[in-house]
């Protein structure tokens, strides 16, 4: 840890944030959002974009399976049957967010989620060896993991009976129980970022046949996402579909909060996790929330800060790398197949994120299909990015073991 992560102005200390305090921060605040949101939508002076919140939802509990291996219904093995489960509920929770029809799959798969998948949780944790007989007999920080797991668990079978059955409490009543549900998982996320900050070890990857990090897993995310939306773009120009823009952009808002609270990686480059970045992640995630649940409201404003930071992390990266070749030119025959390949990747995706950053920016000038089908070759570049990545590590590791 360097000195600034422990001395020095607090804006420039490290976050230290771990991905599972991340995600259940995204979740919380989506809760706790929501929650705010639905006092003034009940009371009919907000719109309501049901299908906005239902995907956002499936999707975080998407990123939950695929990048820990932790589901509603308890911690799993990481498999390839986990993980295309979780990209099949991604890819659920992705088109919910884009059209707005209506189908009861999505509200059916979120009951199953908090409701069984609360009470299976708190039943876990009341009756495992491993859980609340050792945090009771560790004490201390152990006895907020506790008292915040009950309460995320306890709340969540409430969720999952307003869902079932949404006049079961009067409408002030649901809004305040997603604001205590919201407050709940934002205190299980604090209690956990300090669990793992006393007992490293405590932190620890699930066996399983999938080794599979947290960034790998939030980039198949986007390149998921950036293909499903330009398949759907497709129609969606032609008529043949509705299609939630702010949805869209709410959903690409939440990704880039996740990315920079977690790994400091903004849409303009990477940045050390220090409270600036932290806090403008905070803000991207809290205003994608807000235009993943209300349609229409902040469509103009986020189209162009999309546009414009997709634009400048295009140029941005293209001119660092022109830089670096200028500087280091590699000797013919030199580098390796694989690293050429990852170099021209990496290129065509940086001329790629300039053409969707400036379709956004002058809309109109390119067609809805057009923009759809650069969607899908930026999707499918990134997911041919994280192979060559991969086999990339795979070939260090040999070298490092036959030195």
């Amino acid at each position: 840890m360097d000195q600034t992560s422990s001395s020095g102005p607090a804006i420039r200390r490290e976050t230290d944030l771990p991905f599972e305090s991340v995600v259940l921060i995204v979740g919380g605040m989506t809760m706790l959002i929501t929650g705010a949101l639905l006092f003034p939508i009940y009371q009919g002076t907000l719109p309501y974009y049901e299908n906005g919140l239902h995907g956002l939802l499936l999707i975080i509990f998407a990123l939950q399976m695929i990048a820990l291996g932790k589901t509603p219904f308890g911690d799993m093995p990481r498999s390839k049957p986990l993980f295309l489960t979780g990209m099949l509920i991604a890819t659920v929770g992705m088109t919910t967010c884009f059209i707005p029809l209506f189908t009861p799959l999505p509200r059916i798969l979120l009951i199953l989620c908090f409701g069984p998948g609360g009470l299976l949780l708190l039943l876990q944790m009341c009756f495992s060896k491993d859980k609340l007989p050792k945090w009771a007999a560790y004490g201390g920080i152990f006895r907020h993991l506790i008292l915040s797991c009950a309460a995320v668990y306890g709340f969540s079978i409430v969720i999952g009976l307003l869902l079932w059955k949404q006049n079961l409490a009067s409408t002030r009543l649901t809004a305040l129980s997603v604001l205590v549900f919201g407050a709940a998982i934002l205190y299980l996320a604090v209690v956990l970022r300090e669990i793992y900050r006393r007992y490293p070890q405590a932190q620890k990857n699930l066996p399983g046949d999938v080794a599979l990090s947290a960034d790998r897993a939030m980039l198949i995310l986007v390149g998921l996402f950036m293909v499903i939306l330009g398949v759907l773009l497709i129609p969606v120009s032609l008529g043949a579909l509705p299609f939630s823009e702010s949805a869209q952009l709410g959903l690409l808002m939440v990704i880039f909060a996740v990315q920079m609270l977690a790994f400091g990686n903004t849409p303009i480059g990477p940045f050390p996790r220090r409270w600036l970045v932290t806090g403008l992640g905070l803000l991207f995630g809290g205003l994608g929330v807000v235009s993943c649940i209300l349609p229409h409201v902040l469509v103009p404003s986020l189209t162009v800060l999309v546009g414009v930071l997709n634009l400048a992390g295009g140029i941005i990266t293209l001119a660092k790398m022109w830089a670096e070749r200028r500087r280091q030119p590699l000797p013919p025959g030199f580098a390796h197949p694989v690293l050429t390949r990852l170099f021209l990747t990496q290129l065509t995706l940086n001329i790629l994120a300039v053409m969707f950053g400036a379709s956004m920016l002058l809309p109109g000038l390119v067609h809805g299909g057009i923009i759809g089908a650069i969607l899908i070759a930026n999707g499918g570049v990134l997911l041919y990015l994280i192979h060559l990545l991969t086999v990339v590590d795979r070939i260090r590791m040999d070298m490092e073991g036959n030195p």
